[in-house]
């Protein structure tokens, strides 16, 4: 495997602060060590490198932008860094992180009770505890208000009935935040533990993506939790939307790591590889483009992730600017993929490289946390002020 250099073609480190510097070379180096050795043999085997989320969790990747209960209190940026050094590696190791940190501890400092969070925040920041998040069902993606997941308060009891579906985790999971109807049809988020009689977790097998990361179908026949398992602050789809625009950030900072790791890639195997000649492919125009197209966007895409970061740290950032974010940097990173895959002919579809890898986890993250069209109407909506949803 050829080894990573940095990709910055217009010095957006030098954007950066020292201690955001530190977070991102730190982080680059844990997953040189630790992750790189050993992410093609996970996607070969379709297994998730579960020995090392304790190691995860030493690294302070879990919630890192919470202040309390263990977590590092880093700023968005730096989250952002930690997500693009992870998915430089894979995007199903991101994924982990992400569901962990945005979808499993944010709702629960955001929307939780203070004894949620301190029983919860703790194991969870350590990955003593791992959770997962059950919004998407088999029917329901793009419109995860017409969910047909039940929650039934019978005394001091809450009862829940529903399949989810496409769930991160959900089978290595200790803790699982539902999203339910109520006898109201108002969506409330809650707390349950896996191991309650009628929960049952069954893996996805056969995925030609996101290899090397856990994805399950959650089933819930007549689960039984305490009332105060309930998110109190948890009302309506908006909380559950509010939990995927967080996801959805490190999203667009990740799919920049996956880009960056295509794109040298690509540029060192153009450097060696000959063709018609003595003269490498990348001397030929055609793949000079190529090539030129890949860095431009990856800079572009650097300087968004950086400004709505930036945004996000001042309170500024609106849902509809990480609409942006996700669908633009999902969508140059994929097309990277392609792009060098092509450099690669046919040595691109092997696993001594990690593009073709890369390419296929794309295809997924293109979809999951709002696909691209969606994210189009979502920002359509915001600067016409008209919804074309339907």
């Amino acid at each position: 495997m050829l080894k990573f250099r940095d990709v910055d073609f217009l010095q957006v480190g030098s954007l950066l602060s020292p201690d955001e510097l530190l977070v991102r070379d730190s982080t680059r180096q844990w997953a040189e060590q630790n992750l790189t050795p050993i992410i093609e043999t996970c996607a070969r085997e379709g297994r998730f490198p579960l020995e090392l989320v304790p190691e995860m969790g030493r690294m302070s990747f879990f919630g890192a932008t919470l202040r309390d209960f263990g977590c590092a209190g880093m700023s968005n940026v730096e989250y952002g860094l930690v997500m693009q050094e992870l998915e430089r590696v894979d995007s199903g190791i991101r994924s982990f992180v992400s569901v962990q940190s945005a979808l499993v501890m944010f709702p629960i400092s955001t929307f939780g009770s203070e004894e949620q969070k301190q029983r919860w925040l703790p194991p969870l920041s350590t990955g003593e505890v791992i959770g997962c998040f059950g919004l998407t069902e088999s029917d329901f993606g793009s419109n995860p208000g017409g969910m047909r997941t039940t929650a039934r308060h019978v005394g001091d009891e809450v009862v829940l009935n529903g399949e989810k579906m496409w769930i991160t985790s959900g089978s290595i999971s200790q803790l699982a935040v539902i999203w339910a109807k109520d006898e109201e049809g108002s969506i409330r988020g809650y707390l349950v533990e896996t191991d309650r009689p009628g929960f049952r977790a069954e893996d996805v097998h056969g995925k030609y993506s996101l290899r090397a990361s856990v994805t399950s179908g959650l089933v819930l026949q007549d689960v039984r939790i305490p009332a105060g398992n309930e998110l109190p602050e948890a009302r309506g789809l908006r909380s559950a939307l509010q939990c995927l625009s967080q996801a959805r950030y490190g999203i667009g900072w990740g799919v920049l790591g996956a880009a960056m790791q295509c794109y040298d890639t690509a540029l060192q195997y153009a450097g060696f590889r000959k063709q018609f000649g003595d003269k490498p492919i990348a001397a030929h125009q055609l793949v000079q483009q190529k090539l030129v197209w890949m860095i431009t966007e990856i800079s572009k895409a650097q300087l968004l992730a950086l400004h709505v970061g930036r945004l996000k740290d001042q309170g500024k950032a609106d849902f509809s600017h990480i609409s942006m974010l996700k669908r633009n940097n999902v969508a140059i990173a994929l097309e990277t993929a392609r792009l060098a895959r092509d450099i690669l002919g046919a040595n691109g579809i092997a696993d001594e490289y990690p593009v073709f890898r890369h390419m296929a986890n794309l295809e997924s993250v293109n979809t999951y946390e709002g696909t691209h069209d969606i994210h189009t109407l979502i920002i359509g909506e915001k600067i016409t002020g008209l919804g074309a949803f339907y």
